[in-house]
């Protein structure tokens, strides 16, 4: 994770934006005042991070999921062909 001042994040606003989009990576964009230092991220990395908080703390959710590892490890999983919406079928 970089680092920038505010001044610098500022004065090549447009730049960062794009590099943090294109590289999924996150900004630490720092003040003088600790308290005012900020993190900054693309809009997809953070949809992303709040599903997976969302599916984290949600216990039926996480159930399901140690339910299917469990039969993944057990040989239980099937491999099916992907449907789509297209399909004829």
């Amino acid at each position: 994770m970089d680092a920038v001042s505010y001044s610098g994040f500022r004065r090549e606003l447009r730049g960062y934006m794009r590099k943090i989009n294109d590289d999924a990576e996150t900004l630490i964009v720092t003040a003088k005042d600790p308290e005012d230092t900020v993190v900054v991220m693309g809009k997809h990395d953070y949809d992303s991070m709040q599903e997976t908080m969302r599916i984290l703390s949600n216990p039926y959710l996480m159930e399901k999921l140690r339910r299917g590892d469990a039969q993944i490890a057990a040989g239980k999983a099937k491999q099916h062909d992907l449907l789509t919406d297209f399909d004829d079928d």
